[in-house]
């Protein structure tokens, strides 16, 4: 195993990070930098915006819930190229909504595919890097999540003056399809040997006295990031004036913090341990979803963008680190109840923003649903038990 060439290592991480940039950087956030665009182009509301996005993270939960149930190696090699063709092909189909109600529709089962490709990807490429002793290098592959970012804002916003309306979704559905047939050619050369560890652990029990605290902090950060990661640019583009370059480069900051923290979280768990790690996430994560109110204007919007998207990737690998080895030999079926988990709580954030929207409430003021939800996150790893050099 010490002997496996670099050439599979790497073609490994980019199966797993070609399907992450297909099913969340163009098939789920690209939604994100469009939305002010839809919005002026008269095709939505910013409170059909909103349902929207909810309907959409909901298929995220029925994904994330189904990959459970499938989350046998014989069951993924099936499941897996099937909802990520089926990604891109809906990405595909969003170019001929024309109504809210279409997109709707469409978001709904483009959610149900992202949450099985989310949890199925990342987990298939962990078990083959782990069955060759190179778990470590696993953070790699949500570098597909932060470059994914990047190119929906480029998708987004590069193309923006020559298209409108439902048209807008023609440059992701122009890269969605090529790079998913990429992924499932890569991912299909993945084999796993017989899993007969999981086997004997499989009836064995995620929510215990030292894991529940990690489970209920990650609800917190469900619902914490997905109103930055929903709404940011179109706060931007009602705090700042039409000049501001932070008007349409906001969710540029925000992807390019993405990508570039991915190494400096997981240094930073190796260095102090994944559990402190996470607490100094979560309290950065909570000031950048608070900026927009504490700083109104530029400053609290840039804010938002960098410590946000600077910290919701780490988010995820820290504390999917610190559940496996609170849990160990879980394998897919403990990541697919935590984005289960995370899919839940996440889709709260744009149905309480469209409530309070209806009453009343600006778009600012919803941001405090997500500063009191990282706050939330926060309060309860501290009550994760210290352990070792990584939990501690």
């Amino acid at each position: 195993m010490n002997t496996l060439p670099q050439r599979h290592l790497i073609l490994a991480i980019l199966a797993g990070a070609s399907a992450l940039v297909v099913v969340h950087g163009l098939g789920r956030f690209a939604y994100t930098p469009l939305l002010p665009y839809l919005i002026s182009d008269g095709m939505l509301t910013l409170e059909q915006g909103a349902r929207v996005a909810t309907w959409n993270y909901i298929g995220y939960l029925i994904g994330a819930l189904l990959a459970l149930a499938l989350h046998a190696p014989a069951r993924m090699r099936i499941a897996l190229p099937l909802a990520l063709l089926s990604n891109a092909l809906l990405t595909l189909a969003q170019v001929y909504a024309t109504s809210v109600d279409s997109l709707t529709w469409l978001r709904l089962a483009n959610g149900i595919s992202n949450g099985v490709v989310f949890v199925q990807a990342p987990a298939l490429v962990l078990e083959w890097l782990a069955q060759h002793q190179r778990t470590r290098l696993s953070g790699l592959i949500y570098l597909g999540l932060g470059g994914g970012l990047l190119v929906s804002s480029a998708t987004a916003t590069l193309p923006a003056p020559w298209l409108s309306g439902a048209d807008r979704w023609w440059p992701m559905a122009i890269l969605s399809l090529p790079l998913a047939l990429l992924s499932i050619g890569l991912l299909r050369r993945l084999k796993l040997d017989s899993p007969a560890v999981q086997v004997q652990h499989k009836h064995s029990r995620l929510f215990d006295r030292a894991s529940t605290p990690l489970f209920l902090a990650y609800t917190g950060a469900g619902l914490g990031y997905i109103l930055p990661m929903t709404f940011l640019p179109s706060l931007a583009e009602q705090q700042l004036e039409p000049s501001n370059p932070l008007v349409s480069g906001a969710w540029l900051w925000t992807a390019s913090a993405s990508l570039i923290s991915i190494a400096l979280w997981n240094s930073l768990g190796a260095r102090i341990g994944d559990r402190r790690a996470l607490l100094c996430n979560y309290a950065a994560q909570g000031l950048g979803a608070a900026a927009p109110m504490l700083w109104p204007g530029a400053v609290g919007i840039l804010l938002c963008a960098v410590l946000v998207g600077g910290s919701f990737i780490g988010t995820v690998f820290l504390t999917q680190r610190l559940a496996r080895h609170l849990h160990p030999h879980q394998g897919p079926r403990l990541s697919a109840a935590l984005i289960a988990l995370y899919g839940a709580s996440q889709l709260l954030g744009p149905w309480l923003a469209e409530q309070a929207l209806q009453m009343g409430a600006t778009l600012t003021q919803c941001f405090a649903i997500g500063a009191g939800a990282l706050l939330w996150g926060m309060c309860w790893t501290f009550l994760i038990p210290r352990g070792n050099r990584q939990t501690s």
